[in-house]
């Protein structure tokens, strides 16, 4: 099947869905973006964990303001980038989501999922995310997924750094 984001590029195009799947890989980190009742954003960098390309997992306390905040207003914006690479050479993803807290009685279902094995990241227990435990598990569920392609790019007609849209999750 035909890569439908491709359609706004030139030429040889590249695979968008496939950049977005590889800046979601190759990261630990992603900035997650809340906001308040007066609309005022709210930035926070959290580790996270992809499953199929649709949910992003964390743990974080239910107390910090990022999450009391999605309590009330679950839409986010989250940010995904390398920022080790020189300039010049960056690729982003940028993503739209609905957030919520996991609860107690989803938490056995989705802990397999929800953690990475590797980078020294611990695997949580469900009952270390219950109360009285301190932290909760999160998941944002992505409605919408652009990446960077860089002005450079003889594909990118528009000549300057602009997104694009992509589909990590096509044919996945």
């Amino acid at each position: 099947m035909p890569n439908s984001s491709n359609s706004q590029l030139a030429g040889d195009a590249p695979d968008l869905d496939a950049m977005a799947r590889r800046v979601i890989d190759a990261n630990l980190y992603m900035t997650l973006a809340t906001r308040d009742a007066g609309g005022r954003p709210r930035l926070s960098p959290v580790y996270y964990t992809a499953a199929r390309y649709t949910d992003l997992y964390w743990v974080s306390a239910p107390q910090a303001r990022h999450s009391v905040q999605l309590a009330e207003y679950p839409d986010v914006e989250i940010v995904i980038f390398d920022s080790t690479v020189p300039v010049g050479a960056a690729e982003a993803v940028y993503l739209s989501a609905t957030a919520r807290r996991v609860g107690d009685d989803e938490l056995e279902a989705v802990l397999p999922e929800a953690f990475r094995t590797s980078a020294g990241a611990h695997q949580f227990a469900a009952g270390e995310l219950r109360d009285p435990a301190p932290l909760r598990l999160y998941v944002a569920r992505l409605t919408a997924c652009e990446v960077l392609l860089r002005g450079r790019d003889p594909a990118n007609t528009r000549g300057t750094d602009a997104r694009y849209p992509a589909h990590p999750a096509a044919g996945r």
